[in-house]
């Protein structure tokens, strides 16, 4: 009977500092939340808006990669499709949010033969 009296005159005191004890315990998961955002999230949504903008400003002349790995010339660009050269005489139509990368021709190596 003892325990129960001071079980019940405990209660009363714990629901005072309830919203603060919540508050503590969630703590650990919006730490968590903050870090990956700023250590996964917010660097792949840059990553992304920079692939974006190298696609959308891609023009005659441009030497890209193709999302299936094959590499050729840009011969000509729509709003939505790019023909690509990838030898002569050997022109394909590819959809322009498939390009993987638009290869810098100053840093670009040339094939071994």
């Amino acid at each position: 009977m003892f325990t129960i009296n001071a079980l019940a005159s405990a209660a009363p005191d714990a629901s005072t500092g309830s919203g603060m004890a919540a508050f503590l315990n969630f703590m650990p998961l919006i730490l968590i939340f903050v870090v990956f955002y700023f250590l996964l999230i917010r660097p792949q949504q840059q990553q992304m808006k920079k692939h974006r903008a190298k696609v959308a400003a891609v023009k005659k002349g441009d030497q890209v990669v193709t999302g299936g790995g094959l590499v050729g010339k840009v011969v000509r660009v729509d709003d939505v499709y790019v023909d690509v050269e990838l030898g002569q005489g050997i022109k394909v139509k590819a959809v322009k949010a498939t390009l993987s990368d638009v290869v810098d021709p100053l840093t670009a190596k040339p094939a071994n033969d």
